[in-house]
């Protein structure tokens, strides 16, 4: 007499106990009277126990534990030699709700009909209507190898919910996971039948994975149905991608996947104005793609950048690139989970594992391409405005900085200097600019001119659009291969009648005005080799220009307006796809209500890839500005022959291989010191090293307090310009009182002292992927109170710099990691170390402390870098704990165009030991 029980089977919240032989009777009446489910992903709602399908009269107790996802089941009676079956409900929490109706207008009915849950939640950004049954998905015929898998992804009709004929689930993807380095995989889902736009910017993977599977970091496994992909960190066992989620779904139109994530500690993804570093995790949706957009909250701006960094609970990092230039945006919810939904082209993911923060930007810069080594000029001070009347005002500036005897090294020129706004030509009121460009120059300073995409298309004589005519270089219909034309405002006074606070009457005759009045431009197609060469004509042109006394020589490059911006909706004549332009699923970006095409060209414009394959602007829009980068460094060099630099307003990822960045254009009010330091933080992250704010704002009046405490901060920009809007006040540091003059003396003198330090983290940057502007948490993550510092931050790992970002302030409270920290103005040992202190900061004061163990270079300061670099150098060596310190030194000429690359440099180390 024995008791077997043959099998327990729990399938779909169901335990089935099955007593398949059952001679013996326990003398002590042995029941089973607890359940414990480990695994559990929710709180368990109610239990019924069942024998011979009779449901049992009890109730049991039921307790959950979330952090260790623990299920336990007590007071239960089930006899041994019976048979039984206990079925339990799941509790949806909250937290783990899945939005499956992410457009506007959800209802109850809406949502049932795509076979999900409907239950009102009270926050509105919480999803009400959610997914509760898995996705369709099922994977079949993997085949796993040594360096990928490579499987079939089938679709099980019976769980389709879509609607609409373009968001039907598309029945052939394949999975193709490639391990291409220990550090670095791809996971790529894309239809195997039907080729689909990919995203044509080329990355650095090698020829074949070169992984090998006892040194590899991580390990991939695929969940079979539903299907979904897990990564798991091998040294740790923290899964750090988890898709085996009910959102999974391909279609033509719109692709959606979620990840649980390993942490709440999540940074990147732009360009949006974010107001932490750190990622708000409490249902925050954010958008991209590129636009005219002046930094706002939540709304879609300049760039596209879908890369994240994550810190797992350890303090190890990973990152997270999709490579896809479609509309979409990205849902962070409390679970912690992330949802990616786009629009268009296909799911092609690159994880690097770092492990530490510092590495995680290497790994992905070496994959995208390390960022562009500057000029050491562009180091320099940078003076700029929209709206200088003459080249007489700008001389002036020139000669009221050196008065003050303000270091400067660089002059710009907005779209002022050109004849009727247009691009490569010269007003009659800056006849006198080649001139003072030569003079400034051979006293040791340069100079910058901005040119915008659009070229004007309904001039008599106009040899820039005729020659691109010509060469069959602008962006074209695609359905009769003529030029697409749309409205480019030359920017004058009517500009800003619509930005701030206008009476809707003058917005409606300002819009009357651009529909009735302004020319219509075209738009050269960057991807095409025929237009880099027209590019390059005409720039050089406007360099060596056949009459010399219009001849500009200049040094650098702003490429505005490259999203590309149009100051109308669309195209003349009216958009003729009303599919693209107003897809079926629109990705959260600002003004939903008009498409895809607020302030921008329509997107059945057909652009030509560089091996002649066509690409619509539905695909390629947001890589407009990364198209302009390669070949508008290219044209600056060839005109120049040396260095120089190029500041682009839009950015894809590897656009830091040519190009710098501003963050646009800014206000003048107190937050946005903070929003830069963000911003600036997370270009480290996305592979643009040579980036800055807009010192003092942009629009609005800047105020005294306010500009004197952004010329500190703004120093300390890699990238340091003031620059501001037409009609705003002057607000370059000579316009101000004497000691507005000298504070922005003093703190530019330090900085001018630190470019060796400087232009060796760029160096570093340029070589190894480093970031210059570093959050502290990538020097002291082991340090939890970093994870969420973004008030200060580092230059490199060995400067902390603690500005002071509000109004009225006389103090600072700044953050002290471990480590030996020494006052750079007083050279004393702080004693602070793993606290937060708070400092005294009168107004002409910027905290800066040096890190124990590390060695800084500097160099005397002159009032440009033409005489700096002749001045004395030396060392400060700070020691640490150890007594001991280290440092190096990166120099070259500072204009050679590939000094590093050809060998034509200095690399000095130095150690220091007491």
């Amino acid at each position: 007499r024995f008791l077997n029980y043959d099998y327990y089977i729990i399938f779909q919240n169901v335990l089935t106990m099955t007593a398949t032989h059952s001679n013996y009777a326990d003398p002590n009446n042995l029941k089973f009277e607890e359940i414990k489910i480990l695994g559990l992903s929710q709180e368990i709602g109610s239990v019924s126990v069942s024998q011979d399908n009779v449901v049992q009269d009890y109730i049991p107790n039921i307790t959950y534990d979330t952090a260790a996802k623990v299920g336990v089941i007590k007071g239960l009676e089930l006899e041994l030699g019976k048979s039984y079956t206990v079925q339990w409900t799941l509790n949806m929490s909250i937290t783990e709700r899945f939005d499956c109706h992410p457009s506007d207008n959800a209802t109850k009915e809406k949502c049932e009909q795509l076979g999900c849950s409907w239950q009102e939640a009270e926050n509105s950004d919480i999803p009400s209507c959610y997914y509760t049954s898995s996705n369709p998905y099922f994977v079949e015929n993997a085949d796993h190898s040594s360096t990928g898998i490579v499987a079939t992804l089938n679709l099980d009709r019976s769980k389709v919910r879509a609607n609409e004929a373009y968001l039907e689930p598309i029945s052939t993807l394949r999975l193709e996971v490639k391990y291409h380095l220990n550090n670095m995989l791809q996971f790529k889902i894309y239809d195997y039948q039907n080729r689909r736009y990919e995203v044509p910017v080329p990355l650095n993977l090698p020829s074949s994975p070169s992984s090998s599977s006892q040194d590899r970091l991580y390990d991939v496994t695929l969940q079979t149905k539903p299907f979904g992909i897990q990564i798991r960190r091998r040294s740790t066992g923290t899964v750090i991608w988890n898709s085996a989620l009910p959102t999974f779904t391909f279609s033509d139109m719109f692709i959606q996947i979620s990840t649980r994530l390993a942490s709440q500690y999540i940074y990147g993804f732009g360009e949006s104005e974010h107001p932490t570093f750190r990622h708000n995790m409490s249902w925050n949706t954010w958008g991209m793609f590129t636009r005219d957009q002046p930094p706002t909250y939540k709304r879609n701006s300049y760039g596209f950048q879908p890369f994240y960094m994550a810190l797992e609970e350890d303090s190890n990092a990973h990152g997270v690139l999709l490579l896809n230039s479609n509309a979409m945006d990205v849902t962070f919810q409390p679970t912690p989970a992330l949802t990616y939904r786009t629009i268009g082209g296909i799911l092609d993911f690159y994880m690097v594992l770092g492990p530490t923060p510092e590495l995680v930007v290497q790994e992905y810069t070496q994959l995208i391409g390390r960022p562009v080594m500057p000029p050491y000029w562009s180091l320099g001070f940078q003076l700029c405005r929209y709206g200088y009347a003459n080249d007489s005002e700008v001389a002036q500036v020139v000669e009221d900085m050196k008065a003050a005897q303000i270091p400067q090294d660089v002059q710009y020129v907005d779209i002022d200097y050109m004849d009727r706004n247009l691009d490569f030509t010269l007003s009659p009121r800056f006849a006198g600019l080649p001139a003072l460009i030569n003079k400034i120059k051979a006293e040791g300073m340069r100079f910058v001119i901005i040119l915008d995409p659009a070229i004007s298309a309904n001039e008599t004589n106009y040899p820039a659009f005729d020659r691109g005519v010509a060469d069959n270089i602008f962006v074209q219909w695609s359905d009769t291969k003529e030029i697409l034309y749309s409205k480019v405002l030359p920017r004058d006074e009517c500009l800003n009648l619509c930005v701030v606070d206008a009476h809707p009457l003058i917005c409606l005759v300002f819009f009357l005005f651009l529909q009735n009045y302004v020319s219509y431009c075209a738009f050269p197609d960057w991807f095409r080799n025929a237009t880099t060469e027209w590019y390059k004509r005409e720039i050089l042109e406007v360099y060596e220009n056949p009459d010399p006394s219009k001849s500009l020589k200049f040094d650098g490059l702003w490429t505005d307006m490259n999203e590309p911006a149009a100051f109308m909706n669309g195209a003349m004549g009216g958009c003729r796809n009303d599919l693209l332009n107003y897809p079926p699923y629109m990705p959260k970006l600002a003004y939903r209500s008009t498409g895809l095409i607020y302030k921008t060209p329509c997107m059945e414009g057909l652009h030509y890839l560089p091996d002649g394959t066509p690409a619509r602007h539905f695909d390629v829009h947001s890589l407009y500005g990364w198209s302009q980068a390669r070949p508008s460094l290219e044209a600056l060099r060839a005109a120049t022959k040396e260095r120089g630099i190029i500041i682009s307003r839009s950015t894809y990822p590897s656009s830091g291989r040519w190009v710098g960045h501003w963050l646009g254009d800014n206000k003048a009010t107190w937050d946005q010191l903070h929003k830069s330091i963000i911003g600036m933080m997370e270009f480290s992250l996305f592979g643009i090293s040579y980036t800055g704010a807009d010192i003092c704002g942009f629009f609005n009046d800047s105020q005294y307090e306010l500009c004197a405490r952004w010329m500190e901060l703004g120093s300390f920009y890699p990238y340091s310009r003031n620059h501001n809007e037409k009609g705003t006040r002057r607000q370059d540091p000579a316009s101000w009182d004497d000691n507005f003059k000298t504070i922005s003396r003093n703190v530019l003198n330090i900085r001018y002292t630190l470019l060796p330090y400087l232009y060796t983290l760029l160096h570093d940057a340029h070589a190894n992927g480093s970031t210059v502007i570093r959050p502290v948490l990538h020097e002291f993550v082991e340090d939890r109170n970093t994870w969420d510092i973004d008030e200060q931050f580092l230059w490199g790992p060995a400067l902390l710099i603690s500005p002071v970002l509000k109004q009225g302030d006389r103090s600072v409270n700044a953050y002290f990691p471990n480590a030996r920290w020494y006052d750079y103005r007083t050279n004393t040992y702080t004693r602070y170390r793993g606290e937060f202190q708070n400092l005294s900061a009168p107004l002409e004061h910027i905290h800066l402390h040096i890190r124990g163990g590390y060695i800084l270079p500097w160099q005397n300061p002159a009032n440009t870098t033409a005489y700096s670099r002749k001045n004395p150098m030396g060392l400060t060596v700070a020691l640490d704990d150890n007594l001991s310190a280290e440092g190096h030194l990166y120099w070259d000429d500072g204009v050679r165009i590939d000094a590093y690359e050809d060998g034509v440099y200095l690399l000095t180390s130095f150690t220091a030991k007491q």
